[in-house]
């Protein structure tokens, strides 16, 4: 998969005032103490994926293994949301993520 350019970094250039409001609602969220840094990692990646944001889970994986989430993890992470979304998910989010996670 080829190196995308970070939709962050876009958003802060094109828009400081709003990328920075938005950057102190993730610390927010971050410093909350009720699930540990990994587990929040492996839900953005359900949950983006879900909403079929490829994107978002390609910076999402790399930051849950380096928190520790095991390959299995990551997988499971997409898996949860047939349930939920049907193949759809799967099918545009898992061949990326284990490739990202193999890197």
């Amino acid at each position: 998969m080829e190196q995308k350019q970070n939709p962050l970094t876009v958003f802060a250039q094109e828009a400081p005032g709003v990328s920075a409001a938005f950057n102190n609602l993730v610390e927010a969220l971050r410093a909350t103490n009720g699930l540990d840094e990994k587990t929040k990692h492996l839900l953005y990646i359900g949950i983006k994926a879900a909403m079929g944001d490829n994107t978002a889970v390609y910076y999402h994986v790399p930051m849950a293994k380096s928190l520790g989430a095991t390959r299995a993890e990551v997988k499971d992470a997409l898996l949860i949301t047939v349930t939920v979304c049907g193949i759809q998910a799967i099918a545009n989010c898992l061949p990326a993520a284990m490739e990202i996670y193999d890197r």
